[in-house]
């Protein structure tokens, strides 16, 4: 039996929480939110999520080392771990195109509004 590795059970941890869509979206809200971070209220508030559902939420994504949360006065503001974020995507891109430079074109704008 293979073992895995600590950068493949972080890839998986962090993954794995990620994989609700719950939890995706309130990881995409703190890292738009950027390094002041988000009450839960405020986050429960954007998603249209009850707070109680999104406290259990967020606690995955602490348990992943995704997301911190840190005591300030009566509240606690959730951070993204920016640091872990891109150690996942640097593990999923590493060897990307078999070590070459990738040449993937950008995605056609459909709507523009380009005058013809």
């Amino acid at each position: 039996m293979e073992t895995i590795t600590p950068a493949e059970q972080q890839a998986l941890s962090a993954l794995t929480a990620l994989s609700q869509v719950v939890r995706l979206r309130a990881f995409r809200e703190l890292v738009v939110a950027g390094p002041a971070g988000m009450t839960p209220g405020a986050i429960a508030e954007r998603l249209y999520v009850a707070p109680s559902s999104l406290s259990f939420h967020l606690k995955e994504l602490v348990h992943a080392n995704l997301v911190s949360a840190e005591p300030q006065g009566r509240h606690l503001i959730y951070r993204a771990h920016f640091d872990r974020m891109n150690a996942l995507l640097g593990y999923l891109t590493e060897h990307c195109c078999g070590g070459q430079a990738c040449e993937v074109a950008p995605p056609a704008c459909t709507d523009c509004g380009d005058p013809a």
